[in-house]
């Protein structure tokens, strides 16, 4: 062996290995500054959440939906409400450890598919104004900001051109589990030229030295005058978008269940209600209407725990019910007789009176009768001249008296007053 060539290898791979190493770093490489690496973010960026290795995780305060509140979080929307330019704390907390040197960096983008490859940046008003911008160690068009920290650092990737804001990563103090970062937003959604009411995605993800992603959590941003009233309002939106899509499925689903038999019918809902775990709220109005209801919500419910004997057992009942209904004769309609009923019926005016006594209802004790009654009907006392043949049992109008049926009890006869019928033949 040579000692001044040194040791000395025949491998036919020597060669090529010497050339590899020459034209190819090392993969296991790594920079030695935090924000030496070739691009903070690839063209398009993640936006799933990730708790990764150290069970990563952002979390907010708890916020009031006043008029007043200058921001809130909702967490059904999982959406940031803010104004411009105000403290939003964000809450930051892992299990375990990160590796020395690790970075928290705050991104935004835009939210749609067809503006994710657009940078977010401030409109050209706010950027080129004074306000805000005086005495600011932050670049003009970047959108976030952190404020109270004077080791943030403002990155522009040099190949996509997005903006994003790096602080160091602290662990939490004694006593506490969050790391609390401030962070301001700079400009507001509805600004012309900026976001121009686009919805963006706020990514925040803790990071290695290097730029590996260690963890990533996402959340939609928007910066507005009034939070509190923007925020109630797109919940309302959404709870309503959620009562009409299920009123839209249950008429869908009719025209199948009008097709099924019986049967099928109530299975497809069993299944389809044993798989539906979701809630709705339906608005009644008046007390009645909403028993009703709760009624049939509890009717429904209760049919899934009864067994299908139970069930088939019921409806047995039911059909003979209906063909015990069906085999009765009909009815007779309303004023007419029947014999089946005669013997509910109360007993008649007539059935009512003493026998000896309706034989003496003669006609012409009934027009005897009649004649006394006249005068006082008549409102005055009838004229000595006047006819009294008009009263008797052979006028049409009698007979038609006779016809008509009695609903009550007939005056008992009176007997013929004879000075009358002197007093006329005196005249």
């Amino acid at each position: 062996m040579d000692q001044n060539g040194g040791s000395t290898s025949t491998s036919p791979y020597n060669n090529e290995h010497a050339q590899n190493n020459v034209t190819a770093p090392s993969p296991y490489a790594q920079p030695s500054s935090t924000f030496e690496a070739l691009s903070p973010s690839p063209a398009i960026p993640s936006n799933t959440d990730y708790a990764g290795p150290h069970t990563f995780d952002v979390s907010f305060q708890q916020s009031s939906t006043a008029k007043s509140a200058t921001w809130t979080y909702s967490t059904e929307l999982k959406k940031l409400y803010c104004q411009i330019a105000k403290t939003c704390p964000i809450q930051i907390k892992v299990l375990t450890n990160p590796p020395q040197g690790a970075v928290i960096r705050a991104m935004p983008v835009y939210k749609k598919a067809e503006h994710v490859t657009e940078v977010v940046k401030r409109c050209p008003n706010h950027e080129l104004s004074r306000e805000f911008n005086d005495g600011q160690i932050a670049p003009p068009s970047h959108l976030i900001r952190v404020e109270g920290n004077s080791h943030a650092q403002y990155v522009e990737d040099s190949i996509t051109g997005r903006q994003s804001v790096l602080v160091p990563y602290e662990p939490p103090q004694v006593g506490t589990e969050f790391t609390t970062i401030l962070y301001n937003f700079m400009c507001n959604s509805s600004c012309v030229g900026g976001m121009n009411r686009r919805p963006i995605l706020i990514i925040v993800t803790l990071e290695t030295r290097d730029g590996q992603v260690l963890g990533r959590r996402c959340f939609e941003a928007r910066i507005c005058a009034c939070p509190g009233r923007d925020r109630k309002a797109d919940e309302d939106s959404i709870r309503k978008q959620h009562v009409g899509d299920g009123t839209k499925s249950s008429e869908g689903m009719k025209r199948p269940f009008r097709q099924a038999s019986h049967l099928s019918q109530l299975n497809s809902i069993k299944k389809r209600r044993s798989t539906d775990e979701e809630v709705f709220c339906l608005p009644i109005k008046g007390r009645e209407i909403y028993e009703i209801l709760v009624k049939i919500k509890e009717s429904l419910e209760l049919m899934q725990f009864l067994p299908q004997q139970t069930i088939e057992s019921y409806r047995q009942q039911q059909q003979n019910l209906l063909q015990k209904q069906s085999s009765l004769p009909p009815q007779p309609a309303f004023g007419s007789s029947s014999p089946t009923l005669c013997k509910n019926k109360l007993p008649s005016v007539s059935q009512l009176i003493n026998p000896q006594q309706r034989n003496t209802l003669t006609p012409s004790s009934m027009a005897g009768g009649l004649t006394d009654m006249t005068p006082p009907m008549m409102g005055g006392p009838i004229p000595m001249n006047t006819d009294m043949s008009a009263l008797s049992p052979t006028n049409p109008l009698q007979s038609q008296l006779q016809m008509v049926p009695s609903h009550c009890t007939p005056p008992p006869p009176y007997p013929m007053d004879n000075s009358i019928s002197s007093s006329k033949q005196i005249f």
